[in-house]
């Protein structure tokens, strides 16, 4: 393969997203895998190896201690038997997705496509099925772009803790099962990061070189296997040594592999397509490492219009399939996603899967819902591009790293974006029948004004303002929008 990116930041510092990435605005994401199993959220294979962890307790009373049934014992247990993807896929589609994040592996090390890397994958093990070729068989018949998120890089460091034992209590000393010769594998010979005080350690950090060189090929045979549109890193670019770092001096061969790896992928793409059409999303906001691809915010997201187009990824309730977590109703997803794309973003939703592959009825009414809406109001979600301001209006998402509340807009919130020579306003705190004033077109001739899903609204403009009267039914359960050229 001739190399049309070379590994270093000055070759991948060319790089810019692709059109269909901006226009794609909203994807759908899987991430699902034997940690699905217990039903009991993000990080079960780390937390069930942490004595006095809600998860340890469970797993404890549930399948016994993880000195007998361990980790490898759960991956057993995923069998996926009614796993359609392509039933999901038409549902993630109608409600508006164009593109698919899938999970090549978590934290977990344990891969969801038959490698032949690791033994320990979704062919060999479990289903005893390929789930990411399912996934893109799918994903291509509906036109969805085919993503792969990779959770490998902290999975050395992350997973120390399967060679401890409890401190206390009748299998006090009892190594658990990350001890066991037969499975160092999978469960890392990772001992010299000791097991001590599991929450005091950079998780996404280690400096074992055979580790990292096999984080690399790993990575290689996903892209070589799949041709992904997508690849994400969940961290920083490989192998950085700060996780979200904001400062501190870059040594560009810290990053080495990480910078292979990116290479490959756009140079994939490029054979493929003729020229670059691969994005790849990594967490460091440090301009000259997110500059290689797109910066990712995790269930976060950014106080105004970027320069360059920017991602967030979030879920409908965990990470995991948890049966003690509620799910964000349909309203904030769409209301977020809104924001988001009116400052130059794209948002990624994960729909929660149960075990079996199925998706709960909880899921299935957020997908109605946001499929009801995406059809009144998709154009003016697809293809545009920020307006000269992201919104009017003194309300703001809360923006604290993790934090996703229900926002309290009122009816002078509005976000905008454009295309075509129109302007969209997402009226995000509106009610039937009333009238709403914006002020950003105060100097601009307005030619007339469409609802989305009704048609041409009575409007005035004078003074330097907009008014628009709303009809006694709205079209959309939020977010109405107004089409003004």
């Amino acid at each position: 393969m001739s190399l049309h990116f070379e590994a270093s930041f000055d070759s991948l510092r060319t790089y810019s997203a692709p059109e269909w990435f901006r226009d794609a605005k909203f994807g759908i994401w899987s991430h699902w895998g034997p940690q699905s199993v217990p039903m009991f959220g993000d990080w079960y294979a780390r937390n069930m190896y942490i004595e006095g962890t809600p998860q340890y307790e469970y797993h404890l009373r549930h399948y016994g201690h993880p000195s007998k049934f361990g980790y490898k014992d759960i991956c057993a247990l995923w069998k996926a038997e009614k796993f359609d993807p392509d039933a999901l896929m038409a549902k993630y589609h109608k409600a508006g997705a164009r593109y698919l994040m899938t999970q090549g592996t978590h934290h977990d090390h344990f891969f969801n496509y038959d490698s032949k890397l690791n033994r320990m994958n979704s062919v060999n093990v479990g289903p005893g099925k390929d789930i990411l070729a399912l996934w893109k068989t799918a994903a291509d018949k509906y036109g969805l772009r085919f993503g792969i998120s990779e959770h490998l890089g902290a999975s050395f460091s992350w997973w120390r803790v399967n060679k401890g034992c409890d401190k206390f209590g009748p299998y006090a000393g009892v190594p658990y099962d990350g001890n066991d010769p037969a499975y160092q594998d999978f469960y890392h010979a990772n001992q010299e990061h000791g097991t001590e005080n599991p929450g005091d350690f950079n998780p996404w950090y280690t400096g074992n070189k055979a580790f990292r060189e096999y984080w690399l090929n790993c990575v290689n045979e996903m892209i070589d296997r799949f041709e992904p549109d997508l690849l994400y890193s969940d961290g920083v670019l490989p192998f950085g040594d700060h996780w979200m770092a904001n400062q501190g001096s870059i040594d560009e061969r810290d990053y080495e592999l990480g910078l292979k790896a990116v290479a490959r992928l756009y140079n994939t793409s490029i054979e493929k397509h003729g020229e670059n059409q691969a994005v790849y999303l990594q967490k460091d906001r440090r301009k000259e490492i997110f500059s290689v691809g797109v910066l990712d915010i995790e269930k976060s997201q950014l106080p105004g219009i970027m320069p360059d187009p920017w991602h967030t990824d979030t879920c409908i309730g965990n990470w995991f399939y948890d049966v003690r977590d509620p799910y964000k109703r349909p309203e904030q997803i769409i209301e977020m996603l809104v924001d988001i794309i009116s400052k130059n973003g794209v948002m990624l939703l994960n729909i929660l899967q149960r075990p079996d592959g199925t998706i709960d009825d909880e899921a299935e009414f957020i997908l109605e819902k946001l499929a009801g809406w995406f059809e009144v109001n998709s154009e003016a979600v697809y293809g545009t591009r920020p307006w000269r301001t992201f919104g009017e209006g003194d309300t703001r998402v809360k923006i604290d790293g993790f934090t996703e509340e229900k926002t309290d807009w009122n009816r002078s919130d509005f976000r905008f974006t454009q295309k075509d020579g129109a302007v969209y306003a997402f009226a995000l705190g509106a009610a039937p029948g009333e009238a709403l004033v914006l002020r950003s077109f105060a100097e601009m001739e307005v030619k007339s004004v469409e609802l989305l899903g009704v048609g041409a609204v009575p409007f005035r403009h004078e003074f330097g303002l907009l008014t628009v009267q709303l009809p006694e039914k709205l079209p959309s359960i939020c977010a109405n929008v107004l089409k003004i050229r």
